[in-house]
């Protein structure tokens, strides 16, 4: 589903990433991990097609065609979806009518007609219904006023409804309390299948108790330094990061 090779970009002159090699099949779920400064979240924003990052070498591949020149919009279209770390917030925009138009804007790209209401309504009360989520969230304005859990819970919900091939949490679990890690963790999860993948991207192994990866890497100074199984973020959590810059600087 995807695939990127030697991928190297940065942002304003200063190199991040430096050669990426990295393969998510469907029905995969990859975790990264890596310290601060690693280049986790340019990694995501580079897949997703944010505008401000520029790639220098290397490429992305989606189902098989290179999306580098694609803009954000396009990459979305086709079934890449971001959860930011950091939401924003849209006074006046209800999280309905938000994300009634984001689904009509994909099935225009594809050359669909808009969802009739109908069926529109029964989407929206079927996904927030399997994410626990109370109808009056539904018509709040954009994370306004919205708890860390709440930003990433409809952050989750927007992804059951846009049904994305491949989702990317940037660091989903950022903020989150117990319970809210939980319900995220659990939305997560409900929305795994043999036809979507997901990129997991965290500093802390706690998120993959809920959200089991089949591969976990390392990033370091812009490289996976290390891959393996969901015992390499066990390894992480008793060792640190240091245990990993050690070993492959021999």
């Amino acid at each position: 589903m995807l695939e990127i090779n030697n991928l190297n970009a940065g942002i304003e002159d200063k190199e991040i990433l430096r050669g990426i090699d990295l393969k998510v099949n469907a029905g995969e779920v990859h975790a990264i991990m890596g310290p601060n400064g690693s280049g986790k979240s340019t990694l995501s924003s580079v897949i997703a097609g944010k505008e401000e990052y520029e790639v220098s070498g290397g490429d992305i591949l989606f189902e098989g065609e290179s999306i580098l020149e694609m803009d954000a919009d396009e990459r979305a279209h086709k079934g890449v979806f971001l959860s930011f770390q950091y939401p924003v917030e849209i006074p006046g925009v209800s999280v309905t009518n938000f994300i009634k138009t984001a689904i009509n804007q994909t099935r225009k790209a594809k050359g669909l007609e808009d969802m009739p209401a109908s069926e529109m309504l029964k989407k929206i009360r079927e996904k927030s219904e399997l994410l626990e989520i109370d109808r009056k969230f539904l018509s709040r304005s954009l994370n306004e006023g919205f708890s860390g859990g709440e930003k990433k819970r409809n952050e989750i919900f927007q992804m059951a409804m846009l049904e994305p091939k491949l989702a990317i949490l940037d660091e989903t679990d950022s903020g989150l309390d117990i319970d809210a890690l939980r319900i995220v963790s659990n939305g997560v999860n409900k929305l795994r299948s043999s036809d979507n993948a997901v990129i997991v991207i965290t500093h802390y192994q706690r998120l993959l108790e809920y959200i089991v990866p089949d591969f976990v890497h390392v990033l370091v100074n812009g490289k996976i330094v290390k891959s393996g199984g969901k015992e390499l973020a066990l390894e992480l959590e008793e060792k640190g990061y240091d245990w990993v810059k050690a070993e492959t600087a021999v």
